[in-house]
């Protein structure tokens, strides 16, 4: 069942960025922790191509509690060689991801843009940069 899209949520695949982490690595990782496959939308590469996963509307299994009326996108990396949360995206990465964040802000006008960090009781540092701070001259 399609869902209406009120958040654009960024994520990270906690992964150091000397590591290669593939969509297929992504999904099968997804598959162990009980998914049916991968849990976002759409996984951007070190070299900003995109692979998709589940459909936009269908529900995702990215944020407890807001899985429904979301979009969900995750880019390789987030963690420094020490593994340590970081911002580690290519230019390639922040390309891609401005490219879709702007293209879905237009299509789901009033969106709201966030970072997994962002969504409330998230304890967490992904997607290790500032999502709102980063799209806010793009999302107004």
């Amino acid at each position: 069942m399609k869902h209406r899209i009120d958040r654009i949520v960024i994520h990270c695949s906690a992964t150091k960025s000397t590591q290669d982490y593939s969509f297929e690595q992504l999904e099968r990782d997804h598959r162990l922790r009980g998914f049916r496959e991968c849990g976002y939308n759409f996984y951007v590469r070190k070299d900003g191509s995109v692979h998709e996963g589940r459909n936009v509307g269908d529900e995702l299994a990215h944020a407890t509690g807001y899985n429904r009326n979301s979009i969900a996108i995750c880019y390789e990396g987030g963690l420094n060689e020490m593994g340590m949360a970081c911002d580690t995206r290519t230019d390639e990465q922040k390309d891609t991801l401005l490219t879709m964040v702007r293209f879905f802000h237009a299509l789901y006008s009033g969106a709201e843009v966030l970072g997994h960090n962002d969504l409330p009781m998230v304890n967490k540092d992904c997607p290790c940069f500032d999502v709102k701070k980063e799209y806010e001259l793009w999302v107004q």
